[in-house]
């Protein structure tokens, strides 16, 4: 094996990691819901040898004199409702929390969204519910998945240094995303789960009540702020948002894992963290 054939298998098993594939079944495709192929009439015996008897099946071997009857099929789990009555059961719920973990308990319970029967578990958000800065997201990816937290992997460390360079921490600052469940193999959340899933981010934002919100890369400023245009065209600039009880301030910003793929591009993201730390100083 040459010298680069390894690297190479590594690169290729980081990649299949990355897009969630954790088990290898086998060497060739199987199709697993395929019927059997119907058993074949046995051959007939050579001549002069004794005939042989055919195999019992598998159900005919359990129950054959046992009394047993066979296992019953497994129901198949009820389809999810279809996104408008998902997203307003989602406004309703939301509404009912009373508090950040009530808002916790009702999206462990949530059932209206797709993503949750594919993820690993919830990942609802880290830092200090009464920190004055609220960044958000778009949705979790692997790392996220498995530590139940925002943020945690390459894009996350490299978010903690930029808030660290304006004198911030995940104990003074409060990190969330839109969606909180990793869609399968980190793919772009759809339209419909994102707006199933928007008014528990909503709720959210109220519950903390920041001071300044901050919304990382485009999705998320554009489901949060209304933009339609690319993030370039949209970052460093203020707006206005309500929580629900008051007007706060908003700016959008690259996000990490942008930068990660553009490093010439923070020099951008500098500009916008500068402003976030002069409008918390002021």
């Amino acid at each position: 094996m040459t010298p680069d054939r390894p690297k190479a298998a590594r690169d290729l098993l980081d990649f299949y990691m990355e897009a969630g594939a954790d088990a290898l079944l086998g060497e060739a495709p199987v199709d697993r819901f395929a019927d059997q192929e119907p058993a074949r009439s046995p051959a007939p015996p050579a001549s002069g040898a004794p005939a042989r008897r055919p195999p019992l099946s598998y159900t005919s071997q359990k129950t054959r004199g046992s009394g047993e009857r066979p296992t019953p099929p497994v129901p198949t789990p009820a389809a999810p409702p279809s996104p408008d009555v998902a997203a307003t059961d989602a406004r309703q719920q939301a509404r009912q929390a009373a508090s950040l973990d009530e808002l916790r308990r009702i999206l462990e319970g949530f059932e209206g969204c797709e993503l949750k029967r594919h993820a690993k578990q919830l990942v609802f958000a880290d830092g200090n519910p009464e920190a004055r800065v609220m960044f958000v997201g778009e949705a979790p990816g692997r790392e996220e998945d498995l530590e139940g937290l925002p943020f945690v992997g390459r894009s996350g460390k490299l978010l903690d240094l930029m808030i660290k360079a304006i004198g911030l921490d995940r104990t003074t600052s409060y990190i969330a995303n839109i969606i909180p469940w990793r869609p399968p193999g980190n793919r772009t959340p759809t339209p419909q789960e994102s707006q199933i899933c928007l008014p528990f981010i909503l709720r959210q934002i109220e519950l903390v009540d920041p001071d300044i919100l901050v919304c990382l890369g485009g999705p998320s400023s554009q489901t949060l702020l209304g933009f339609t245009e690319g993030i370039m065209k949209t970052r460093g600039r203020w707006l206005t948002f309500n929580t629900g009880t008051r007007d706060i301030r908003a700016i959008a910003t690259l996000h990490p894992a942008y930068l990660l793929r553009q490093p010439l591009h923070k020099r951008l993201a500098w500009r916008d963290f500068l402003a976030i730390r002069k409008a918390l100083s002021s």
